[in-house]
């Protein structure tokens, strides 16, 4: 059977690029150009907009070239990965860029119009990256790259929300308090290390270099993690959130008039994502012990 590998001959996929390219550049245009972003958060937004698009453009050129040959990586795992990061880029984006630039921003300024048309192009920007995965990823019964399946699909999903937690618990830093919660941040941290390494080792074709069979690897790593996510889902909010442990039962007066996320809004949202992943690595640990995956 063939390895299947998207390539610009398929017509969905290329539209979904095209769409993807041309939004995400739209979406950065109009923020540098009338948008008036007045402080970090908003070039974090620019940079998830412009790196989707230099990454998309560069996978463009490189097939509309032929020269997926020469390309340093996995050609079958490459492209999926960078789709799947720029769609979670564009979506973390179009959540954070209307928190902190158009909630409860007054009608009389000319730069309001400019960030609710720069909001709407990052949606619709995560949207062609959402088609875009769906189109390469593997179909029942095709043999692909790992990171074309599930369990790839997944470990970008991972390393993303991992990322997040980073951001949340680093500013201002809220892992310190206890050992218990130092324990959690041991989990992000081991975690987001072994699946960012999945990843590199897949699109730089180096599985076959391991001592060990690749398959078992990723199933026994599957079950660790979700032990351990297991025991941060349930001690993060313990810790942050019971008054026997010096946490915050309650949202402050302060947060409703504070830009973006408070202190506690953090707080929470750490423990959503905590959770978050631990049904992710769950997931994947039912998919890497079923699926009969073709060498990578």
């Amino acid at each position: 059977m063939p390895v299947v590998i998207p390539t610009l001959q398929s017509s969905p996929l290329l539209f979904a690029r095209l769409a993807a390219l041309v939004l995400s550049c739209v979406a950065f245009s109009l923020a540098v150009h009338g948008a008036q972003l007045g402080h970090g958060t908003g070039d974090w937004c620019i940079f998830c907009w412009s790196f989707s698009f230099a990454g998309t453009l560069l996978v463009l050129l490189v097939e509309l070239f032929g020269l997926q040959a020469r390309a340093p990586v996995s050609w079958r795992n490459f492209p999926i990965t960078f789709a799947s990061y720029a769609a979670l880029l564009c979506l973390s984006a179009s959540i954070i860029f209307p928190l902190y630039f158009l909630k409860g921003y007054s009608s009389t300024y000319s730069s309001r119009d400019y960030r609710i048309a720069v909001a709407v192009f990052s949606c619709l920007a995560t949207l062609a990256y959402i088609c875009e995965v769906s189109i390469s990823k593997a179909r029942p019964g095709e043999v692909a790259g790992y990171m074309a399946t599930a369990p790839g699909l997944l470990k970008v999903c991972e390393t993303f929300v991992a990322c997040v937690i980073f951001v949340f618990i680093s500013d201002p830093v809220s892992y310190d308090d206890h050992a218990a919660l130092k324990w959690c941040l041991a989990v992000y941290c081991i975690c987001f290390i072994i699946s960012a390494a999945i990843i590199v080792l897949c699109v730089g074709e180096c599985t076959g270099c391991l001592p060990f069979p690749f398959a078992r690897f990723l199933s026994a790593y599957a079950l660790l993690a979700v032990l351990m996510y297991a025991t941060a889902t349930v001690i993060w909010p313990i810790y942050k959130f019971d008054s026997r442990y010096g946490g915050h039962t309650r949202r402050t007066s302060g947060c409703s008039q504070t830009v973006g996320l408070c202190y506690w809004d953090k707080l929470v949202a750490v423990s959503i994502l905590t959770a978050l992943n631990f049904i992710l690595y769950l997931a994947d640990l039912f998919y890497s012990a079923r699926l009969v995956f073709v060498k990578v």
